[in-house]
């Protein structure tokens, strides 16, 4: 009896290994792919899963969004600028079944993916739209990725542009070009603010043209305000008009003041000789 006992002890030690190994529990973010003699079987989890050893196996995948940060890219825009290109691809695991038997391993082929699309993408367009339209190429990048990546059960949520790195000569350039922009725009508004204001005096001496006791009570102002600062030189402004018909007096009192020459006498003649 004895005998039997300590012939049942390993038995009995081993049925409790195995039941030990064959209970995996998942949490709520995992599921296990179960191969039952290394076919596919079925999805389990979250939760307490019985693999029986030897028999299945079981692989776990995380179905929570995966942060995949992209290497720096050379890349040449269509413009001939060499550029270096870094970006942030988010995705996460939708059907955990392809995403195991359709790849061999999906982080690495997904960030692969993304290093040669991002190239793919950017090399198509110029340095200026890379640097203004981050938004349209971040879109066209992440359709690509979804795209490519739906027969793995993979589904890309987010693809951010991180940095454009520019070489030293492109940045001066660039900043000359910004310069060279701020200036014209300056010069333009500068022309239009002139522009503005002469329509507008245009404007002013249309309506004091009108009433000419209006162009008095301005110039009445104009008084009022130069008396007014303390200073010692006063502006006395003279109206022109008022200038010309003094200079048109004048010039008709010199005309009357000017002496009038009298006609030459005749010149006597000399007498006949005999």
């Amino acid at each position: 009896m004895i005998d039997l006992q300590f012939g049942l002890a390993p038995l009995i030690l081993l049925l409790l290994f195995l039941v030990a190994a064959s209970i995996k529990i998942l949490r709520e973010y995992e599921r296990g792919v179960i191969f039952l003699l290394g076919r596919f079987w079925r999805v389990k989890g979250p939760g307490l899963v019985i693999v029986i050893p030897g028999i299945q196996q079981m692989v776990k995948v995380d179905l929570r969004v995966v942060t995949m940060d992209v290497p720096a890219q050379d890349v040449i825009s269509r413009d001939n600028v060499s550029v270096k290109v870094n970006a942030i691809v988010f995705f996460r695991v939708l059907d955990p079944e392809k995403a195991i038997i359709q790849v061999e391993n999906f982080l690495v082929a997904t960030s692969q993916l993304a290093q040669t699309t991002l190239r793919a993408v950017l090399g198509k367009h110029e340095l200026d739209e890379m640097l203004s339209e981050r938004e349209r190429l971040n879109l066209d990048v992440q359709n690509i990725l979804d795209a490519q990546t739906d027969s793995w059960g993979i589904k890309v949520t987010n693809v951010e542009i991180k940095h454009i790195d520019l070489n030293e000569n492109m940045v001066r350039a660039i900043a000359r070009q910004a310069e060279a922009e701020r200036e014209r725009r300056a010069k333009v508004i500068h022309a239009e603010g002139e522009k503005q204001a002469a329509q507008a005096l245009l404007e002013a001496a249309q309506t004091l043209a009108l009433e000419p006791a209006a162009m008095q009570l301005r110039y009445l102002q104009t008084l009022t305000q130069v008396a007014g600062d303390k200073s010692s030189t006063l502006v006395f402004p003279v109206p022109v008009d008022i200038l010309g018909q003094l200079m048109g007096q004048a010039r008709s009192a010199q005309a009357l003041t000017a002496p009038v020459a009298s006609p030459a006498a005749p010149s006597a003649q000399p007498p006949a000789q005999a």
